[in-house]
């Protein structure tokens, strides 16, 4: 059997310049280096199997591209197969530094987290390094991730150095998660609905000569539409599906009141802009009072949902219910 049950995944697209020095800096706490070869024009599945002589590295290949979060999946059912415990994810280009693994996966071994990501902007000190467009796209990306994901706790939503128990990696429903950029953000997502506990791990990034495919310009539009649609998703699945609260009467009140005061209010203004008249006061005050209610509803179900992040890990809930799949051996 594995010793720890540490695997990592590393997609692997373009990245034949930094994957070979990136394999060597993986320590003893690493007992399988999962390399998935997303149809990659270079070549690196080949440039792998030929210069890599580390016993522990196994070279997965995908058919045709599917995208980091393809790759990424590809490399969960595969580690998860083996008989894997935890699966860190790395990518290829040089950019997260090995050594930190065991900051990641430390806290699911303990049985603190489903799921740990890594968080740049932890400290002030480093984030000068960071080139601004990304420094500013993640300030954004962030605050739309909290809203759609649920985990008002995390920061640096795109973040791709992360560890999850494979247990819960098993329970993602891979054929939903989007495969392309979105990925990082839509995983969040999903371990929400299936309450699992996540961590941030604070970190440095290595900025050096790779090339990012990601053009902020082209994603800014996709990531607006799949994160209110994942808003929607979320809140139908945890507040009116899956149970109902407080605060699920508090989101329905605070809409209609901001609706209605909003329709109200605007119509008047409008019947008195054209008429040349002033507003009456009472009719003012009966499009402002429901929009200040609607406002204090709002607020109050914002409060519950920041409190109500998953706290209890989904891994040890399926342990201590017997629904944990017994242990697979690992292959030679």
């Amino acid at each position: 059997m594995w010793k720890t049950g540490v695997a990592v995944v590393i997609p692997c697209y373009k990245v034949t310049r930094h994957i070979l020095p990136l394999l060597a800096e993986f320590g003893p706490s690493v007992e399988r280096i999962y390399c998935v070869d997303d149809c990659c024009p270079d070549g690196s599945g080949e440039l792998i199997e030929r210069s890599c002589q580390d016993p522990r590295v196994i070279v997965v290949r995908n058919p045709v591209n599917l995208g980091v979060g393809g790759a990424v999946l590809h490399g969960y059912r595969r580690a998860t197969e083996d008989g894997a415990t935890v699966i860190v994810k790395v990518d290829g280009d040089g950019q997260m530094d090995p050594s930190l693994i065991d900051l990641f996966v430390a806290p699911i071994l303990a049985g603190d987290a489903d799921y740990t990501k890594g968080n740049r902007f932890f400290d002030l000190n480093e984030i000068k390094s960071m080139p601004l467009l990304r420094r500013l796209g993640n300030l954004g990306l962030s605050f739309m991730t909290k809203a759609s994901t649920g985990y008002w706790n995390i920061f640096d939503p795109t973040n791709g150095y992360t560890a999850i128990h494979a247990e819960v990696a098993r329970r993602l429903p891979q054929k939903s998660i989007s495969t392309r950029y979105f990925f990082e953000s839509d995983i969040l997502f999903r371990l929400n609905i299936l309450r699992a506990v996540v961590m941030d791990i604070p970190m440095d990034a290595r900025y050096g000569d790779e090339v990012s495919g990601l053009k902020v310009s082209s994603i800014v539009g996709e990531f607006f539409v799949k994160h209110l649609r994942n808003v929607l998703k979320r809140i139908v699945y945890n507040y009116y599906l899956r149970d109902m609260t407080l605060a699920s009467i508090e989101l329905v009140m605070s809409l209609l009141l901001l609706v209605f005061g909003t329709v109200f209010g605007a119509y008047h203004w409008i019947h008195s802009a054209q008429g040349g008249v002033g507003t009456p006061v009472g009719t003012i005050m009966l499009a402002v009072l429901p929009l200040m209610a609607g406002l204090q509803l709002l607020l109050a179900f914002l409060a519950y949902d920041t409190s109500a992040v998953p706290k209890q890990t989904l891994h040890r809930r399926l342990l201590r219910h017997g629904k944990v799949a017994p242990a697979r051996r690992a292959g030679p």
